[in-house]
């Protein structure tokens, strides 16, 4: 199936386009896309979210990168603009990288730089695994090669009791939807600053607001089993073999994937750079942006476009 547009090219922003792509198992993709100068060619950023997520995190880095290469940004199936997966089953993460195949063919197959931000990394390496044709580089930010469950802030407390919460969801599921979708996202973003998951001096509240919007619109059960599935994946075999350049971005404050998991993918992958963001947390990328995108910027540049 070709893409075909989403909606009225007058209402999308300047210069951007959106698609909807089937998945393998005919699961609805949504997809936006920006063309890149035509000094870059026909090499192409893929941008794969954390789990929960539908782009809070490339707010900064979306346009920036439009400056260097062309840019698609997808949704992953039971997220955003995508429909629901029509195999409940196919929620893993190698069904997210056979998505991301689906998505880079239709998009017309050529040079790719893979982008990753929490559960996204994880997407982005298992894709490299199973589909490395054409991949010319790697960016993973704030996350990890595999099974974060057993690493959340720095012990396995999530992974004993996730089963648990996997059962009782299972025997609940419309009082936990229910409940999921009354978080006030206000007290919500005040939490996580007093916990230390957020830095309040750098953070515009706004910019994660987002995040906890289409938080709630996904399906709970839907998340819970994804997240499980997440929790058993591990790339960690794959480190090794990787033959692109790679820059791997980390915050010294991330909880969610602590940042020496970050320096053993930099000690693994042969040809693998290391930024760690003093301060930052698990959303350094836009608590931090002008670091981090100047960052990305020199890494294409020099090591992925120069090639």
């Amino acid at each position: 199936m070709s893409p075909r547009e989403e909606s009225s090219p007058l209402s999308l922003p300047p210069g951007e386009t959106q698609t909807v792509v089937e998945g393998p198992d005919g699961t609805r993709l949504f997809t936006r896309s920006r063309q890149g100068p035509a000094s870059a060619g026909d090499v192409r950023a893929y941008l794969c979210d954390g789990i929960l997520c539908d782009g809070f995190i490339w707010k900064y880095l979306w346009p920036a990168l439009a400056q260097t290469l062309a840019v698609t940004h997808w949704h992953y199936r039971g997220h955003g603009r995508s429909a629901p997966p029509r195999d409940p089953e196919r929620i893993d993460i190698a069904a997210h990288a056979d998505d991301l195949m689906a998505v880079r063919t239709q998009m017309g197959g050529g040079p790719a730089v893979l982008f990753g931000h929490s559960m996204g990394c994880q997407v982005a390496l298992e894709a490299y695994r199973r589909h490395p044709a054409n991949i010319r580089g790697l960016v993973l930010m704030c996350g990890t090669f595999g099974q974060p469950t057993r690493t959340f802030h720095g012990h396995d407390l999530l992974d004993q009791f996730l089963p648990k919460i996997a059962a009782a969801v299972k025997s609940n599921q419309t009082l936990a939807r229910a409940l999921w979708s009354r978080i006030p996202e206000g007290v919500a973003i005040n939490m996580a600053m007093r916990m230390g998951e957020l830095d309040p001096g750098r953070l515009n509240p706004e910019d994660f607001r987002p995040y906890l919007s289409h938080m709630k619109s996904v399906d709970f059960p839907m998340f819970v089993g994804m997240l499980s599935a997440a929790g058993e994946h591990t790339a960690i075999d794959v480190l090794s073999e990787i033959r692109v350049p790679v820059l791997i971005i980390a915050g010294e404050r991330d909880t969610f994937t602590p940042p020496y998991l970050a320096e053993k993918m930099a000690k693994l992958i042969p040809d693998a750079k290391l930024l760690l963001v003093r301060e930052g947390t698990h959303v350094a990328p836009i608590e931090q942006h002008d670091l981090v995108d100047g960052a990305i910027e020199t890494f294409l540049r020099e090591r992925v476009l120069a090639i």
